[in-house]
């Protein structure tokens, strides 16, 4: 079959139909966010199971830590965090869990300095940091070359992927599900800083500069940098991860980072998750937005920024342990169909 009539994943993938229907107490974009991030787990059975961690190299020399649990299908999952988290974060063990009870195995990676890899590295992640996933990319399949690789990015992950997918950069995942993607920087900063969402921002900027102190009392910045107490994200971005990052300023990592402007670019089965009451992640105009037919958009009514609680019976949990691993079995269908058109 000729790569111009392969069926794209837009129209191949099949929507997961079971709506988000949120209990009483969690209606609304706010509650929906701080209620997931408060309650354990989203109300999700989940065990901090036992794990392998290895550590990965990154082309600059520096180091960071992933954690490995098996499984028996032909893929692994690779399950990103979002800012001021990590490889723990609770969304990330719901998914694990999930993606482990159809048997897909999963790395978990905890960013550059984050987690059990804090100390290794002394550059900051940012919504741009593609050549990370490149690396982590190269030494899960140099570790297992016959699976296929779905990447699972949350938040700010979700726009890393995204933006390898649109810029078509030469290593590649075999799918993506982006949850929540920032996919416009600016846009982005400039929400989180209004209103109610300022108690969002305050949260992050003071992991944040909790993260650059510790780096800098290691000796791992440039200099000694000093967040100012409750520093906007745009003023965080000026301060510490445009000159770490290799950008002018805050802007220019805005106008590079954003994956928003490519997305007509993505060649890899994509999934594209975000909810219609984001607080900061605003859904406006998404839909129209210039995207390839690689690229499957899911706006669901309710969930805030990656907590979709939902109702279950007299208790709750979260939809994502059941939205997620159907968008990954849909991907790897795609996936498989496109492996065997090449071989």
């Amino acid at each position: 079959m000729l790569r111009q009539e392969r069926l794209s994943a837009s129209a191949a993938v099949r929507r997961y139909e079971r709506p988000c229907a949120p209990p009483a107490w969690a209606r609304g974009g706010h509650a929906q966010t701080l209620l997931a991030h408060l309650l354990p787990s989203g109300g999700e059975r989940v065990s901090r199971a036992t794990h392998a961690s290895r550590e990965v190299r990154l082309e600059d020399g520096e180091r960071l830590v992933v954690h490995e649990t098996s499984g028996a299908s032909d893929a692994r999952v690779i399950l990103m965090h979002g800012l001021s988290g990590d490889a723990n974060a609770d969304y990330v063990r719901v998914a694990r869990e999930a993606l482990a009870a159809r048997g897909h195995g999963t790395w978990s990676v905890n960013h550059r300095g984050c987690g059990e890899g804090e100390g290794l590295a002394g550059r900051p992640y940012h919504s741009g940091k593609t050549e990370d996933l490149r690396d982590v990319l190269l030494a899960s399949r140099a570790d297992a070359p016959d699976l296929l690789h779905v990447v699972v990015g949350f938040s700010l992950s979700g726009n890393i992927a995204l933006l390898a997918a649109g810029r078509r950069d030469p290593v590649q995942p075999d799918a993506i599900v982006a949850v929540n993607p920032p996919v416009d920087l600016l846009r982005a900063s400039r929400d989180i800083h209004r209103g109610w969402n300022r108690l969002y921002e305050l949260r992050f900027s003071l992991r944040l500069a909790r993260a650059v102190r510790a780096r800098v009392r290691a000796g791992l910045a440039t200099r000694d940098y000093r967040v100012p107490f409750g520093a906007s994200l745009m003023e965080f971005d000026d301060l510490y991860t445009a000159p770490e990052g290799g950008f002018a300023d805050g802007m220019d990592y805005y106008r590079r980072c954003s994956s928003l402007p490519v997305l007509g670019g993505a060649e890899v089965p994509t999934v594209w998750l975000t909810a219609a009451d984001d607080p900061f992640v605003r859904p406006d105009g998404f839909a129209d937005a210039p995207r390839s037919s690689d690229v499957f958009l899911h706006l669901e009514p309710v969930g805030g920024h990656v907590g979709y609680l939902e109702r279950r019976g007299a208790g709750y949990g979260s939809w994502l342990s059941g939205a997620i691993p159907h968008y990954v079995d849909e991907l790897l269908r795609v996936a498989r169909e496109r492996r065997e058109e090449t071989s």
